[in-house]
């Protein structure tokens, strides 16, 4: 068996409302499956979810706030006043602060950007940045993807004289800022139908409604916000991803084409996953490590040669990130490990922790523990920690913050996840009321990692054209999850290990006559844990593989699970107690002959090591879901027999059989060979077997062994006695069959066990094991 790395939540479709949508929109049962999984069992609601188009965008003055400051926008532009656009440091920061940006200068604005810098400024408006501007003549500022929580610096603005308009898409405290206007479709009173706006989007709608039109300009800044922040990609959110990298697909303004280049992106292939995953890491490496500005001007750049420069820049930015986030990875991974107990929440920091890429690192350390997570950068000169919080299913991070506020004089963010600054002295606090909530409040389940799972799939049904169908369900993402699909209980063809490291595995998976290829990535060990012989079940994501023009379909692996006992066959390994794969506690060893205790000092000293005899001493739980190790040949085949008609349901059974002597492939001497020899002694009477043997075997063509065997079962039969090796005939012997001797019975039992245990295939061996063990630990879990 092998354990699945999540808990598998799998739901399946009414298979009626399949074939209905599947016939009526002309699409594969992969692709209908997954509408009805997403919801969209009726016709009309499943056709505009596959042709979204520019109606899903709403009319941006739905927005509370929005006329009131588009009037004083446009007052501004038309007055000549210095307007600046405060924005924020990640990748929806960015995009948000260049596209308003490029809005207020087509419409011929006075206008600048500032963004805050990280380490030096911390998270959103701050009151010297606003001093700065009001001596720069700034009368306006707008922020955009940031200010929700800016309190105090409305109040300076307004002492400065200054109009501030917030934009922003984040949870609102319970105070709002007193501003000359704030945007955010959080906030109450607001009823713009998309609350799940990225801050990029809120700058969207605010250019949207200051030009008057839907600028399809910008959809590529918007998509790329959008999707970097994981925001739901539904409804308005789907429409602005999509049409967003089909126009970056199209056609790139000079810093996004040069970062595509850097990146290795072909813009006719251009996903959302290209952008989540190589274009907004790049975006956010400027602003984790020092200022954003440089991402900014990348995206503004109307210069080829400055954005090549920029480009190469914030690439080297982003490897530069890479390198700290690994090594902050691995000090934080250490101090969760020095911990006695793995606590509800985890809180782990350090002096000197890089402030801007803690959020990361949080996220390495809900992925490898799953524990809500805040990592925190410690400065003991101040007595601050800046923190950033990543959580888990079923534990609100924003709303568990806000019970800790008394300790949290700056915290802001969403359920999944949160930044904050706290002082050092209140860290324990924090960990202890953190803790008491998530006992609390996280169900059972929850604690456990889960992995929803959309579509239950056949090997047939997956074809190069049902995959293709899939993609019109794109953009992926938060709110439309890729879709995942379940392989149940597939034949394995081949497994190998792949990879200059050989850390990912390549299966080929078989179902009847139907083969898929399977990929999975940094998952190589698990094939020391897989057995050809068993059935797997796999859940990942499907694609189309293309390589020297051939085009097939394949599935990139994300878990594997076996349900069944696995047959790992070690028979003629030279070190086969290396190639047990199991955890060594788990372990239980049979030694079934006397003669093969001199083998157990070779095994390991952690695993349970058993003879055949212990067994009639030893309770059923003792073996029950453990790992068998069968050390040596048993005497019998009803020592074997016996060890697994127990009611033991073991996990895996490790083959290895080491025998002492080879008796299968040694002479097996027939009735007529007893004849010749029964008469050759009558003739002779006598025969001195050590002095005489060896001549005898090599006349006859026989092994010596052979000779001597002949005489030991004659002696059995009391044909013959045997003295110091001089062989004696008796006299009017009783007539006796061969299987009446003990030693012809012996050799014939070993020469089977040998055929059935040690030269028998790998699926006959299996078969016979299944044969001891029945049905009851084929489902076994």
């Amino acid at each position: 068996m092998l354990k699945a790395k999540a808990r598998w939540k799998v739901t399946k479709a009414d298979e009626g409302i399949v074939r209905h949508l599947s016939k009526e929109l002309n699409v594969s049962t992969i692709a209908a499956r997954f509408l009805v999984q997403r919801g969209f069992t009726d016709i009309e609601k499943a056709n505009k979810f596959l042709h979204i188009d520019a109606t899903a965008i709403h009319e941006p003055t739905l927005l509370k706030d929005m006329e009131k400051a588009i009037v004083r926008i446009k007052a501004g532009i038309d007055a000549g006043e210095n307007i600046l656009v405060f924005g924020d440091y990640d990748a929806d920061g960015v995009t948000s602060t260049s596209l308003l940006y490029l809005t207020l200068k087509q419409l011929g604005a006075n206008v600048g950007f500032y963004v805050p810098n990280r380490f030096t400024e911390g998270y959103g408006p701050n009151e010297q940045a606003f001093r700065h501007a009001k001596e720069e003549n700034v009368s306006l500022i707008i922020t955009v993807d940031t200010g929700i929580s800016a309190v105090h610096e409305a109040e300076v603005a307004k002492e400065l004289g200054m109009d501030l308009i917030i934009t922003d898409h984040h949870e609102p405290p319970p105070t709002i800022p007193d501003a000359y206007a704030v945007i955010n479709p959080k906030q109450e009173e607001c009823t713009y139908p998309n609350p799940n706006l990225a801050g990029v989007g809120v700058a969207f709608k605010v250019a949207h409604a200051l030009l008057g039109r839907v600028p399809e300009e910008y959809l590529d800044l918007v998509a790329m916000g959008t999707i970097a922040d994981l925001v739901p990609l539904t409804g308005e959110n789907r429409y602005l991803a999509l049409a967003g990298v089909k126009s970056l697909s199209r056609e790139q303004r000079p810093g996004i084409k040069a970062l595509m280049e850097q990146c290795g992106i072909n813009a006719q292939e251009m996903t959302e996953e290209q952008i989540g995953f190589m274009i907004g890491p790049r975006l956010n490496a400027a602003g984790r490590l020092d200022s954003a500005e440089p991402a900014i001007q990348l995206l503004i750049s109307e210069d080829d040669i400055e954005a090549y420069e920029l480009a190469i820049m914030i690439d080297d930015l982003n490897k530069e990130r890479q390198q700290i986030v690994n090594d902050m990875a691995k000090e934080a991974e250490e101090q969760v490990l020095q911990q006695e107990t793995l606590p509800p929440v985890l809180i782990v920091g350090q002096e000197g922790w890089n402030a801007g890429v803690i959020g990361i690192v949080a996220s390495r350390l809900v992925e490898k523990f799953y524990r809500p997570t805040i990592v925190l950068s410690l400065n003991s000169e101040t007595g601050l920690a800046k923190g950033s919080a990543r959580s888990i299913t079923g534990f609100d991070m924003f709303q568990s913050l806000s019970q800790c506020r008394e300790w949290l004089p700056h915290f802001g963010g969403h359920p999944m996840a949160a930044g904050l600054t706290m002082k050092m002295e209140h860290i324990d606090l924090l960990q202890e009321k953190l803790n008491d909530i998530a006992s609390s409040s996280v169900a059972p389940e929850d604690w456990e990692r889960s992995l929803a799972i959309d579509l239950p799939v056949s090997i047939e049904e997956v074809t190069v054209e049902a995959i293709q169908d899939l993609y019109h369900l794109a953009p992926f993402g938060v709110g439309n999850p890729a879709p995942k699909v379940l392989l149940e209980k597939v034949e394995l063809g081949q497994a190998k290990k792949i990879g200059s490291k050989e850390d990912h595995l390549k299966l080929s998976l078989k179902q009847n006559d139907a083969v898929l290829d399977g990929i999975g990535f940094r998952i190589g060990n698990i094939l020391d844990e897989l057995s050809l012989s068993a059935n797997v079940s796999v859940v990942g994501q499907l694609s189309v593989n293309e390589w020297n023009g051939h085009v097939k379909p394949q599935i990139i692996i994300e878990d594997i699970k076996v349900d069944e006992w696995q047959l790992f066959d070690l028979r003629g390994e030279k070190e086969p107690w290396r190639k047990v794969n199991a955890p060594a506690e788990g372990v239980v060893a049979i030694v079934f002959r006397e003669q093969s205790k001199n083998i157990v000092p070779s095994l390991p000293k952690e695993w349970k090591v058993m003879t055949y005899q212990d067994l009639d001493i030893t309770p059923v739980d003792v073996l029950k879901n453990k790992h068998i190790v069968c050390v040596d040949l048993p005497e019998s085949m009803d020592q074997l027999k016996q060890l697994f008609t127990k009611d033991i349901q073991p996990r895996r059974i490790y083959s290895v059989f080491i025998q002492e002597k080879d008796h299968f492939f040694e002479m097996q001497p027939t009735r007529d060979h007893f004849k010749w020899f029964y008469a050759f002694m009558m003739k002779r009477k006598t025969f001195d077997l050590n002095k005489n043997g060896n001549d005898l075997a090599k006349y006859k063509g026989w092994p010596i062994s052979a000779v001597h065997f002949i005489c030991q079962v004659f002696f059995d039969l009391d044909f013959v006695k045997i003295n110091n090796g001089l062989v004696t005939v008796v006299d009017n012997p009783s007539k006796k069959d061969l299987t009446e001797s003990f030693t012809y019975r012996q050799r014939i039992e070993q020469s089977e066990i040998e055929n059935e245990l040690f030269y028998s295939s790998s699926n006959e061996l299996k078969k016979l094991f299944h044969s001891f063990l029945g049905e009851r630990v084929l489902t076994h879990s």
